[in-house]
Protein backbone atom coordinates (compact mmCIF):
# COMPACT_ATOMS: atom_id res chain seq x y z
CA UNK A 1 0.00 0.00 0.00
CA UNK A 2 1.59 3.23 -1.14
CA UNK A 3 -0.58 5.69 0.79
CA UNK A 4 0.69 6.66 4.22
CA UNK A 5 -1.89 6.64 6.99
CA UNK A 6 -2.04 10.06 8.62
CA UNK A 7 -2.86 11.02 12.19
CA UNK A 8 -2.12 14.74 11.97
CA UNK A 9 -5.05 16.23 10.06
CA UNK A 10 -5.91 19.89 10.59
CA UNK A 11 -9.42 21.30 10.44
CA UNK A 12 -8.55 23.47 7.45
CA UNK A 13 -7.33 20.43 5.53
CA UNK A 14 -10.50 18.50 6.28
CA UNK A 15 -12.74 21.43 5.33
CA UNK A 16 -10.81 21.71 2.06
CA UNK A 17 -11.75 18.09 1.32
CA UNK A 18 -15.42 18.82 2.00
CA UNK A 19 -15.26 21.89 -0.26
CA UNK A 20 -13.96 20.08 -3.35
CA UNK A 21 -16.23 19.71 -6.38
CA UNK A 22 -18.18 16.50 -5.82
CA UNK A 23 -16.67 14.71 -8.81
CA UNK A 24 -13.13 15.45 -7.63
CA UNK A 25 -13.96 14.33 -4.10
CA UNK A 26 -15.54 11.09 -5.31
CA UNK A 27 -12.62 10.36 -7.63
CA UNK A 28 -10.08 10.79 -4.83
CA UNK A 29 -12.12 8.72 -2.38
CA UNK A 30 -12.86 5.91 -4.83
CA UNK A 31 -9.23 5.73 -5.94
CA UNK A 32 -8.15 5.18 -2.33
CA UNK A 33 -11.00 2.73 -1.81
CA UNK A 34 -9.66 0.62 -4.69
CA UNK A 35 -6.11 0.83 -3.33
CA UNK A 36 -7.04 -0.48 0.12
CA UNK A 37 -10.17 -2.60 -0.41
CA UNK A 38 -12.02 -4.89 -2.79
CA UNK A 39 -14.12 -2.27 -4.64
CA UNK A 40 -17.17 -4.46 -5.20
CA UNK A 41 -17.35 -6.22 -1.85
CA UNK A 42 -19.52 -5.22 1.12
CA UNK A 43 -19.07 -6.64 4.62
CA UNK A 44 -22.35 -7.57 6.32
CA UNK A 45 -23.09 -7.37 10.06
CA UNK A 46 -26.20 -8.08 12.10
CA UNK A 47 -27.07 -5.96 15.15
CA UNK A 48 -29.08 -7.18 18.14
CA UNK A 49 -30.27 -5.23 21.18
CA UNK A 50 -29.38 -7.57 24.05
CA UNK A 51 -30.72 -5.15 26.69
CA UNK A 52 -33.23 -2.50 25.68
CA UNK A 53 -34.31 0.79 27.26
CA UNK A 54 -33.95 2.52 30.65
CA UNK A 55 -30.61 4.05 29.73
CA UNK A 56 -29.77 6.89 32.17
CA UNK A 57 -28.03 8.99 29.50
CA UNK A 58 -29.74 11.89 27.72
CA UNK A 59 -28.45 11.48 24.15
CA UNK A 60 -30.92 13.64 22.22
CA UNK A 61 -31.29 11.17 19.35
CA UNK A 62 -31.87 8.02 21.38
CA UNK A 63 -35.27 6.39 22.05
CA UNK A 64 -33.67 4.21 24.75
CA UNK A 65 -33.11 7.08 27.18
CA UNK A 66 -35.22 6.86 30.33
CA UNK A 67 -35.62 10.65 30.09
CA UNK A 68 -37.76 10.56 26.93
CA UNK A 69 -41.27 9.20 26.37
CA UNK A 70 -40.93 7.23 23.14
CA UNK A 71 -43.15 4.23 23.88
CA UNK A 72 -40.19 1.88 23.69
CA UNK A 73 -40.71 -1.50 25.31
CA UNK A 74 -38.03 -2.10 27.93
CA UNK A 75 -36.31 -5.49 28.01
CA UNK A 76 -33.83 -6.94 30.49
CA UNK A 77 -30.51 -8.49 29.47
CA UNK A 78 -31.22 -11.45 27.20
CA UNK A 79 -30.34 -15.03 28.02
CA UNK A 80 -27.22 -16.36 26.34
CA UNK A 81 -29.19 -19.08 24.55
CA UNK A 82 -31.52 -16.47 23.00
CA UNK A 83 -28.59 -14.43 21.73
CA UNK A 84 -26.94 -17.49 20.19
CA UNK A 85 -30.14 -18.39 18.35
CA UNK A 86 -30.17 -14.91 16.85
CA UNK A 87 -26.49 -15.26 15.94
CA UNK A 88 -27.16 -18.54 14.13
CA UNK A 89 -29.91 -16.85 12.14
CA UNK A 90 -27.56 -13.97 11.29
CA UNK A 91 -24.92 -16.36 9.97
CA UNK A 92 -27.49 -18.20 7.87
CA UNK A 93 -28.58 -14.89 6.31
CA UNK A 94 -24.99 -14.11 5.26
CA UNK A 95 -23.66 -11.95 8.10
CA UNK A 96 -20.00 -12.32 8.99
CA UNK A 97 -20.09 -10.20 12.15
CA UNK A 98 -22.61 -10.22 15.00
CA UNK A 99 -22.97 -7.01 16.98
CA UNK A 100 -24.60 -6.91 20.42
CA UNK A 101 -25.78 -3.68 22.03
CA UNK A 102 -26.91 -2.98 25.59
CA UNK A 103 -28.53 0.27 26.73
CA UNK A 104 -26.22 0.96 29.67
CA UNK A 105 -24.13 3.91 30.81
CA UNK A 106 -21.53 1.23 31.44
CA UNK A 107 -21.73 -2.51 32.18
CA UNK A 108 -21.82 -3.76 35.74
CA UNK A 109 -19.23 -6.30 36.77
CA UNK A 110 -21.99 -8.79 37.65
CA UNK A 111 -23.03 -8.82 33.99
CA UNK A 112 -19.56 -9.58 32.63
CA UNK A 113 -19.80 -13.41 32.90
CA UNK A 114 -22.97 -13.35 30.80
CA UNK A 115 -21.34 -11.07 28.24
CA UNK A 116 -18.28 -13.32 28.12
CA UNK A 117 -20.49 -16.35 27.47
CA UNK A 118 -22.20 -14.47 24.61
CA UNK A 119 -18.87 -13.55 23.04
CA UNK A 120 -17.50 -17.08 23.32
CA UNK A 121 -20.69 -18.63 21.98
CA UNK A 122 -20.90 -16.33 18.97
CA UNK A 123 -17.24 -16.91 18.13
CA UNK A 124 -17.82 -20.67 18.25
CA UNK A 125 -20.38 -20.18 15.48
CA UNK A 126 -17.63 -18.73 13.29
CA UNK A 127 -18.77 -15.12 13.46
CA UNK A 128 -16.78 -12.03 14.36
CA UNK A 129 -18.06 -10.37 17.52
CA UNK A 130 -18.80 -6.75 18.35
CA UNK A 131 -20.36 -5.20 21.45
CA UNK A 132 -21.53 -1.74 22.45
CA UNK A 133 -22.14 -1.47 26.19
CA UNK A 134 -21.38 2.15 27.03
CA UNK A 135 -18.26 3.31 28.81
CA UNK A 136 -15.57 0.80 29.78
CA UNK A 137 -12.67 0.89 32.19
CA UNK A 138 -9.35 -0.88 31.63
CA UNK A 139 -10.30 -3.98 33.61
CA UNK A 140 -13.61 -4.45 31.82
CA UNK A 141 -11.92 -4.04 28.45
CA UNK A 142 -9.35 -6.65 29.46
CA UNK A 143 -12.09 -9.14 30.40
CA UNK A 144 -13.85 -8.66 27.05
CA UNK A 145 -10.54 -8.98 25.20
CA UNK A 146 -9.69 -12.22 26.97
CA UNK A 147 -13.11 -13.58 25.99
CA UNK A 148 -12.15 -12.96 22.37
CA UNK A 149 -14.17 -9.83 21.54
CA UNK A 150 -13.15 -8.67 18.07
CA UNK A 151 -14.69 -5.15 17.98
CA UNK A 152 -16.03 -2.65 20.47
CA UNK A 153 -18.40 0.06 19.25
CA UNK A 154 -18.34 3.44 20.98
CA UNK A 155 -19.33 6.33 18.72
CA UNK A 156 -18.14 9.88 19.26
CA UNK A 157 -21.43 10.98 17.63
CA UNK A 158 -20.31 14.46 16.57
CA UNK A 159 -17.56 17.03 17.02
CA UNK A 160 -16.30 18.02 20.44
CA UNK A 161 -17.67 21.54 19.92
CA UNK A 162 -21.21 20.40 19.09
CA UNK A 163 -21.29 17.51 21.54
CA UNK A 164 -22.71 19.55 24.43
CA UNK A 165 -25.79 20.34 22.32
CA UNK A 166 -26.55 16.60 22.04
CA UNK A 167 -25.46 15.01 25.34
CA UNK A 168 -24.91 16.31 28.86
CA UNK A 169 -24.63 13.15 30.95
CA UNK A 170 -21.15 12.16 29.82
CA UNK A 171 -18.29 14.16 28.39
CA UNK A 172 -16.42 13.91 25.12
CA UNK A 173 -13.34 12.99 27.11
CA UNK A 174 -15.29 10.10 28.67
CA UNK A 175 -15.87 8.73 25.18
CA UNK A 176 -12.24 9.18 24.18
CA UNK A 177 -11.11 7.47 27.37
CA UNK A 178 -13.24 4.42 26.55
CA UNK A 179 -11.70 4.25 23.07
CA UNK A 180 -8.26 4.38 24.68
CA UNK A 181 -9.17 1.52 27.04
CA UNK A 182 -10.39 -0.54 24.09
CA UNK A 183 -7.28 0.07 22.01
CA UNK A 184 -5.01 -0.65 24.99
CA UNK A 185 -6.75 -4.03 25.35
CA UNK A 186 -6.05 -4.75 21.66
CA UNK A 187 -9.74 -4.86 20.74
CA UNK A 188 -10.55 -3.38 17.35
CA UNK A 189 -12.41 -0.06 17.58
CA UNK A 190 -15.71 0.65 15.86
CA UNK A 191 -16.40 4.37 16.19
CA UNK A 192 -18.15 6.95 14.05
CA UNK A 193 -20.95 9.45 14.29
CA UNK A 194 -24.45 10.58 13.38
CA UNK A 195 -25.26 13.11 10.68
CA UNK A 196 -28.40 15.23 10.57
CA UNK A 197 -28.55 16.30 14.22
CA UNK A 198 -28.31 20.00 13.38
CA UNK A 199 -24.53 20.02 13.09
CA UNK A 200 -22.77 21.91 10.31
CA UNK A 201 -19.89 21.09 7.97
CA UNK A 202 -17.34 22.28 10.53
CA UNK A 203 -18.73 19.79 13.06
CA UNK A 204 -18.57 16.94 10.55
CA UNK A 205 -14.99 17.88 9.82
CA UNK A 206 -14.25 17.96 13.56
CA UNK A 207 -15.73 14.50 14.08
CA UNK A 208 -13.70 12.90 11.29
CA UNK A 209 -10.54 14.75 12.35
CA UNK A 210 -10.92 13.42 15.89
CA UNK A 211 -11.31 9.84 14.63
CA UNK A 212 -8.48 10.04 12.09
CA UNK A 213 -6.08 11.61 14.59
CA UNK A 214 -6.44 8.82 17.12
CA UNK A 215 -3.23 6.90 17.75
CA UNK A 216 -4.73 4.11 15.64
CA UNK A 217 -7.54 4.66 13.17
CA UNK A 218 -10.76 2.89 14.13
CA UNK A 219 -10.88 -0.37 12.22
CA UNK A 220 -14.58 0.27 11.58
CA UNK A 221 -16.18 3.70 11.09
CA UNK A 222 -20.00 3.71 11.08
CA UNK A 223 -21.55 6.80 9.49
CA UNK A 224 -25.18 7.07 10.61
CA UNK A 225 -27.96 9.27 9.33
CA UNK A 226 -30.25 10.41 12.14
CA UNK A 227 -33.42 8.35 12.46
CA UNK A 228 -35.93 10.76 13.96
CA UNK A 229 -37.95 9.17 16.74
CA UNK A 230 -41.07 10.75 18.23
CA UNK A 231 -40.51 11.75 21.83
CA UNK A 232 -36.81 12.52 21.46
CA UNK A 233 -35.51 16.10 21.34
CA UNK A 234 -34.44 15.59 17.70
CA UNK A 235 -37.78 14.29 16.42
CA UNK A 236 -38.22 17.41 14.28
CA UNK A 237 -34.66 17.76 13.04
CA UNK A 238 -34.33 18.99 9.46
CA UNK A 239 -33.80 16.53 6.63
CA UNK A 240 -30.17 15.85 5.75
CA UNK A 241 -29.15 16.57 2.17
CA UNK A 242 -28.14 13.22 0.59
CA UNK A 243 -25.14 14.80 -1.15
CA UNK A 244 -23.88 16.12 2.19
CA UNK A 245 -24.12 12.59 3.54
CA UNK A 246 -22.18 11.16 0.60
CA UNK A 247 -19.52 13.86 1.00
CA UNK A 248 -18.97 12.74 4.60
CA UNK A 249 -18.56 9.10 3.51
CA UNK A 250 -16.00 10.19 0.92
CA UNK A 251 -14.01 12.34 3.35
CA UNK A 252 -13.99 9.51 5.91
CA UNK A 253 -12.59 7.19 3.25
CA UNK A 254 -9.84 9.64 2.30
CA UNK A 255 -8.81 10.29 5.90
CA UNK A 256 -9.00 6.66 7.06
CA UNK A 257 -8.31 4.70 3.88
CA UNK A 258 -7.64 1.32 5.49
CA UNK A 259 -10.72 1.38 7.76
CA UNK A 260 -14.05 -0.23 6.98
CA UNK A 261 -16.61 2.55 6.52
CA UNK A 262 -20.10 1.36 7.41
CA UNK A 263 -23.21 2.78 5.80
CA UNK A 264 -25.14 2.45 9.03
CA UNK A 265 -28.43 3.70 10.52
CA UNK A 266 -30.84 5.65 8.35
CA UNK A 267 -30.67 3.51 5.21
CA UNK A 268 -34.42 2.94 5.40
CA UNK A 269 -34.82 6.61 4.44
CA UNK A 270 -32.17 6.54 1.68
CA UNK A 271 -32.82 6.00 -2.01
CA UNK A 272 -30.97 3.32 -3.96
CA UNK A 273 -29.14 6.14 -5.73
CA UNK A 274 -27.88 7.65 -2.47
CA UNK A 275 -26.65 4.28 -1.27
CA UNK A 276 -24.98 3.59 -4.62
CA UNK A 277 -23.10 6.90 -4.39
CA UNK A 278 -22.11 6.08 -0.80
CA UNK A 279 -20.66 2.72 -1.87
CA UNK A 280 -18.73 4.42 -4.68
CA UNK A 281 -17.47 7.03 -2.19
CA UNK A 282 -15.98 4.29 -0.01
CA UNK A 283 -18.65 2.70 2.18
CA UNK A 284 -18.06 -1.05 2.32
CA UNK A 285 -20.16 -2.36 5.20
CA UNK A 286 -23.86 -2.49 6.11
CA UNK A 287 -26.17 -4.03 8.68
CA UNK A 288 -28.50 -6.78 7.43
CA UNK A 289 -31.90 -7.27 9.02
CA UNK A 290 -35.08 -5.22 9.30
CA UNK A 291 -34.19 -3.98 12.80
CA UNK A 292 -31.12 -2.29 14.20
CA UNK A 293 -31.19 -1.73 17.96
CA UNK A 294 -34.67 -0.18 18.08
CA UNK A 295 -35.15 1.46 14.66
CA UNK A 296 -36.05 0.15 11.21
CA UNK A 297 -33.60 -1.09 8.61
CA UNK A 298 -34.21 -2.35 5.05
CA UNK A 299 -35.36 -5.99 4.90
CA UNK A 300 -32.74 -8.45 3.67
CA UNK A 301 -34.50 -9.10 0.37
CA UNK A 302 -34.41 -5.36 -0.38
CA UNK A 303 -30.67 -5.21 0.34
CA UNK A 304 -30.02 -8.33 -1.71
CA UNK A 305 -31.85 -6.78 -4.65
CA UNK A 306 -29.79 -3.59 -4.32
CA UNK A 307 -26.51 -5.50 -4.11
CA UNK A 308 -27.47 -7.48 -7.21
CA UNK A 309 -28.41 -4.30 -9.10
CA UNK A 310 -25.06 -2.71 -8.24
CA UNK A 311 -22.99 -5.87 -8.82
CA UNK A 312 -21.76 -5.92 -5.23
CA UNK A 313 -20.87 -9.11 -3.38
CA UNK A 314 -21.51 -9.46 0.35
CA UNK A 315 -19.05 -11.04 2.75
Amino acid sequence: MSTKLRHDWTRDEVLALFDQPLNDLLFQAHSLHREFHQPNSVQVSRLLSIKTGRCPEDCAYCPQSIRFKTGLKEEALMQVSEVLEQAKSAKESGASRFCMGAAWRSPKDKDLPTLVAMIEGVRELGLETCMTLGMLNDEQAKVLAEAGLDYYNHNLDTSEDYYQDIISTRTYDDRLQTLECVQNANIKVCSGGILGMGEDKVDRAGLLMQLANLQRHPESVPINQLVRVAGTPLEKARDLDPIDFVRCIAVARIMMPASTVRLSAGREQMSDETQALAFFAGANSIFYGERLLTTDNPVESQDQALMSKLGLATC
